[in-house]
C-alpha cells in the first residue's frame, strides 16, 4: 500500500513540478518552477496535504492553537491541515496574514482564527528564501502571538530553510525539489 505522503509526492510532482526555463519572483533564472496551487487546491491534495501536513506538526511534538501564514500560498495549506485535525478530534484553527492591513473595517492583517497569545505553525508552500514565512512570522509576533515553527510543503534548496533555522525557527519540510525532480524522472522512466 502506498503512503499518504508517497502519494502527495507523487501528485506534486505530476501537477506542480515543471522543467524549463523561468523566471522567479527574485528575478533569478530556474530550469523548473514549482507551482504549488495546482495541488494544494486539488481536492485530493487538500486530503493527502491535511494528512501529511498534520502529521509532521504532530511527529514534531508541535501543539498550536492555529496553523496559517501568507495569503495565498499558505492558505489551503493552512485549511487542509485545520480540517484534518477537526477530523482527528483535536482541532488546529486557521488563519491567514494578509500582505497588507485592510484600510476598512478593523483594519487587520491576520484574518480568521488568530487571537494574541496563540501558539501558530506558519506554512508556506514553495521555500526559496523564506522571505513570505518571515512576513507571516513577523505579523503574528507583531500581535503578540507565538511562533513555534514554520511547515513548508516544498524546500527549493536554495537556503530558504537554513535561514528560517538561523533566525530560531523550528523548520519542518514535507518534501525537497530535489525529491519531486527524481520523482518526475522515475515516473519518466517508468513511461518509457
Amino acid at each position: 500500500m502506498i503512503s499518504s505522503h508517497t502519494k502527495l509526492l507523487n501528485l506534486l510532482s505530476e501537477r506542480s513540478f515543471r522543467l524549463g526555463d523561468f523566471v522567479l519572483a527574485s528575478g533569478a533564472h530556474s530550469d523548473y518552477y514549482i507551482d504549488c496551487r495546482t495541488t494544494t487546491m486539488h481536492a485530493h491534495g487538500q486530503v493527502l496535504i491535511g494528512h501529511v501536513g498534520l502529521a509532521a506538526i504532530r511527529d514534531a511534538g508541535l501543539r498550536p492553537d492555529a496553523i496559517g501564514g501568507l495569503t495565498m500560498g499558505a492558505d489551503p495549506l493552512a485549511y487542509a491541515i485545520a480540517a484534518a485535525s477537526w477530523r482527528k478530534g483535536d482541532p488546529i484553527h486557521a488563519f491567514s496574514v494578509r500582505k497588507r492591513a485592510k484600510r476598512h473595517g478593523k483594519g487587520q492583517l491576520i484574518e480568521g482564527c488568530f487571537e494574541p497569545g496563540a501558539r501558530v505553525v506558519v506554512v508556506e508552500d514553495v521555500i526559496t528564501t523564506g522571505g513570505s514565512a518571515f512576513k507571516a512570522c513577523e505579523a503574528v509576533n507583531q500581535a503578540r502571538g507565538d511562533v513555534l515553527g514554520v511547515v513548508g510543503l516544498v524546500d527549493r534548496e536554495e537556503g530558504g530553510r537554513a535561514a528560517l533555522e538561523r533566525a530560531g525557527l523550528h523548520t519542518i519540510v514535507l518534501y525537497t525539489a530535489s525529491d519531486l525532480r527524481t520523482a518526475v524522472a522515475t515516473a519518466d522512466s517508468a513511461r518509457t
